[in-house]
């Protein structure tokens, strides 16, 4: 009987640093949107939280980013068009691109509004910018239209992956779920 072949790379599927990656980082936007809608109503010092979860998000995304870039991305799934996979990889793009995006205007704007940026109380990120009120609320408003952005195209890259599962019947779920 042959062995099945252990590899890190991303070859016919997603391996399990990929997925980890990105169940990750799926887990910690939904507890990250949920601590920024309602930090008014959650108890002080939530947003402390916030901000530390907000750079944990950007460490993985670059991570995850050099990880893809290292392991490649798997063979395309049988069926699937150039057109779709076009739409994707656009997809993909927009999705790693709001990943930073969020994240570093949440940076900016609380320099602006001269705040330092912590994480979890153990290291003090560099201010990137000098303290500006005009700037601060510039940066609010980014802020919340890029989280947004990104909640809509995250939202229609699990309505794909889905449609892929019970409508065109691929592996394209089943590939980030687990592995196959």
């Amino acid at each position: 009987m042959p062995e099945a072949r252990v590899t890190l790379k991303n070859t016919e599927t997603w391996g399990i640093v990929s997925r980890s990656f990105h169940w990750l980082i799926v887990v910690l936007l939904i507890v990250q949107g949920t601590l920024g809608l309602f930090h008014d109503d959650l108890p002080r010092g939530t947003i402390r939280l916030h901000v530390s979860l907000g750079i944990t998000i950007l460490t993985l995304a670059i991570a995850r980013l050099a990880w893809r870039l290292y392991a490649g991305r798997p063979a395309p799934v049988a069926g699937v068009s150039a057109g779709q996979r076009r739409v994707a990889a656009i997809g993909h793009f927009v999705l790693y691109l709001l990943l930073f995006a969020v994240p570093i205007t949440g940076w900016l704007m609380s320099n602006y509004g001269d705040h330092a940026v912590h994480w979890f109380g153990l290291l003090e990120l560099p201010r990137l910018v000098a303290p500006d009120d005009a700037a601060h609320e510039i940066m609010e408003g980014r802020h919340s239209q890029l989280f947004w952005a990104l909640v809509i195209v995250a939202v229609l890259h699990a309505l794909a992956a889905v449609h892929h599962h019970l409508f065109r019947r691929n592996t394209t779920l089943t590939r980030m779920l687990r592995g196959s």
